[in-house]
């Protein structure tokens, strides 16, 4: 964990910095700009996600580990080719467990969020779930295990095949020649995040796009078909929190309110979007039927909101840094106090977002844990280590956050 944390010290600057710098390009080059809310959104699910993990709030069902020790054939060293075997592997079960998830409705409230921009662009490839509390699909991992790669070995590069996966998500990179018969591409990733009927449900390759071919589901860009992102059933929110499980929610009330037992019980792994029939009738969701004329989710944001808003995600950044840098001396169950903080600080910027009428309320709660916080530690938990008024600051910022928050549903 502690680990963990002081690698996302260096990755959160960096992607942070890239996000920034296509926003640049967009707007320099091509005269785009890109949405403050949709870019703040996938900022805030990557924050989110990347919280649930460090904090450890996932169950492994069974481990890589335990899988060596009582299935592997034989034992290898690590060595260069070890580490190209298990990029493979693991390459490999990627392709299985994207398909799965697209494929099943259960599954798909797991990845939902990913799809959940009606943009294309490097911060949504921050929006990861925080849905998935328990870990089934290490099983696809069991050819590895089976040769016996050694669980370090592993462990090193999983997150080199994740964070591998983010330079593909941008508009502004034509297709690549040769690379687009041997690797994943911006083009081949586009199809893949697109909602037209020729796009659905294709490109489920992570690195290696050799396994769309195999298996049937590769489709190239058609350049008299533009891809147009989201999804077809259309979250209307910018809170990732909400959007994780909006469709888990649906799920449950179809099972719920079905007539049929055996509806309510192979809802879960009918193809993603099934719905039994008496509710489909009953309930109707809206669903894009023509992707070329459909209206982006955009609630009006002002620019004093819009400053605002990169005002926050700053403050996040600061408190999301300082927790992965002292999460150790923090320890538990510190850690957990500070990461409903972050949850609460996520909730309440993304409700202002969306305009929420509940948006006070939640800046309101944010605002109260905060001050808990400082009341019970006498401090933010050890920033007069660094920064003996530290304290003062962070009050501050509380009490700041909670009067711009006031006067901004004021003004709308």
């Amino acid at each position: 964990m502690e680990t963990y944390g002081k690698i996302l010290l260096i990755a959160i600057p960096a992607f942070l910095l890239l996000v920034l710098l296509e926003m640049i390009y967009a707007y320099r080059k091509e005269q785009i700009k890109m949405r403050t809310n949709d870019i703040i959104s996938s900022l805030l699910s990557g924050v989110t996600n990347i919280t649930k993990d460090v904090l450890g709030l996932s169950i492994v069902i069974y481990s890589y580990s335990w899988m060596v020790n009582h299935f592997a054939l034989m034992h290898v060293e690590a060595t260069w080719v070890t580490y190209a075997i298990a990029f493979i592997v693991l390459d490999f079960s990627g392709y299985c467990i994207h398909r799965i998830q697209h494929e099943y409705n259960f599954f798909w409230n797991g990845h939902l969020i990913h799809h959940s921009s009606e943009e294309f662009n490097l911060a949504c490839a921050l929006r990861q779930s925080i849905s998935g509390f328990a870990n089934i699909f290490v099983i696809f991992l069991l050819p590895a295990a089976l040769l016996g790669v050694p669980p370090n070995v592993i462990a090193v590069v999983a997150p080199l095949h994740l964070f591998a996966q983010f330079w593909y998500h941008t508009a502004f990179i034509n297709k690549m020649g040769i690379f687009e018969k041997i690797i994943v591409t911006p083009s081949l990733h586009r199809v893949h995040h697109a909602i037209n009927p020729e796009y659905l449900d294709k490109n489920y390759s992570q690195i290696f796009i050799f396994w769309d071919r195999l298996f049937g589901t590769y489709q190239k860009e058609q350049a008299n078909i533009p891809p147009v992102y989201g999804i077809t059933r259309p979250v209307r929110s910018w809170n990732p929190v909400k959007i994780n499980f909006q469709h888990l929610t649906l799920l449950l009330k179809d099972a719920w309110r079905t007539q049929s037992w055996r509806d309510r019980l192979r809802i879960w792994l009918m193809p993603t979007g099934w719905r039994p029939a008496d509710v489909r009738e009953k309930y109707p969701v809206y669903k894009i039927e023509d992707v070329y004329n459909f209206e982006k989710y955009n609630p009006l944001l002002t620019n004093s909101t819009k400053a605002w808003l990169w005002t926050q995600l700053i403050a996040l950044l600061f408190f999301i840094c300082f927790l992965f840098g002292n999460i150790a001396i923090i320890g538990s169950p510190g850690i957990f106090y500070y990461g409903s903080f972050i949850f609460l600080f996520v909730y309440a910027l993304a409700e202002l977002m969306d305009g929420s009428r509940y948006a006070l309320l939640w800046e309101i709660l944010k605002g109260l844990c905060g001050a808990g916080l400082l009341y019970s530690y006498q401090d933010w938990f050890m920033l007069k280590i660094y920064f003996p008024a530290g304290w003062l600051l962070i009050g501050g910022y509380l009490l700041l956050s909670f009067l711009v928050t006031c006067a901004l549903i004021r003004k709308h």
